[in-house]
C-alpha cells in the first residue's frame, strides 16, 4: 500500500471473533469449530491406537464397504499418497485389508477387517461423552439445530453449490 492509498479499517479486517462481518468470517469460524472438533477426537482416538486420518477412512469404508483405493482420496480430503499411507497402516494394525477387484487386477479395494468395525465400535463409544462436552453450553434444541445447518451447508441441495 501506498502513503495515499487508505488502510482498511480495523472493523473490515477478517478476524473470527463474535461479530465480524468479513466475507471470511464463516471461513475462520468453521476452521476454529474444525480445530476444536478435531482436538477432542483426536483425544478418543488416542487410547485406540489411531488418529483422525486412519478414523476417516474407516468410516468410509464402513459406510460405503469395499471401496476402490483411489475413491479414499475424494471421500476423505486426502491425497493420493497420504491415502496410500493410511492405508498401509490399517493393513498393518489388522483394521483393513486392499483385494484385488474382479475384472480390473491394477485396481485394488480397500474393506474393513472384522477388527477395523470393532475398534471403529469402540471409537464411537470412546467419543460419546466427549461430543457431548463439545455441545454442553448449547441451549435447548440447538445441538439439533446446529446439526441441521451444518448438514445443509456440508451438503447443499444439488445446483446449489
Amino acid at each position: 500500500m501506498t502513503a495515499d492509498t487508505p488502510h482498511p479499517s480495523a472493523g473490515s479486517r477478517a478476524t473470527d471473533r463474535p461479530g465480524d462481518t468479513s466475507p471470511f468470517a464463516l471461513g475462520l469460524l468453521l476452521r476454529r469449530a474444525h480445530w476444536r472438533v478435531a482436538g477432542v477426537m483426536t483425544e478418543a482416538l488416542r487410547p485406540l491406537g489411531v488418529e483422525l486420518r486412519h478414523f476417516a477412512v474407516l468410516l468410509v469404508l464402513a459406510d460405503r464397504g469395499p471401496t476402490v483405493q483411489r475413491d479414499l482420496g475424494p471421500a476423505t480430503g486426502s491425497d493420493k499418497a497420504g491415502i496410500m499411507r493410511v492405508v498401509d497402516d490399517l493393513e498393518r494394525m489388522g483394521l483393513a485389508v486392499r483385494k484385488a477387484v474382479p475384472g480390473d487386477r491394477r485396481v485394488r479395494a480397500v474393506e474393513i477387517t472384522p477388527r477395523g468395525v470393532e475398534l471403529f465400535d469402540a471409537a464411537h463409544v470412546a467419543a460419546e461423552p466427549l461430543a457431548e462436552r463439545l455441545v454442553a453450553d448449547l441451549g435447548s434444541g440447538e445441538r439439533e439445530r446446529l446439526t441441521a445447518l451444518l448438514t445443509r451447508f456440508a451438503h447443499p441441495a444439488e445446483g446449489e453449490a
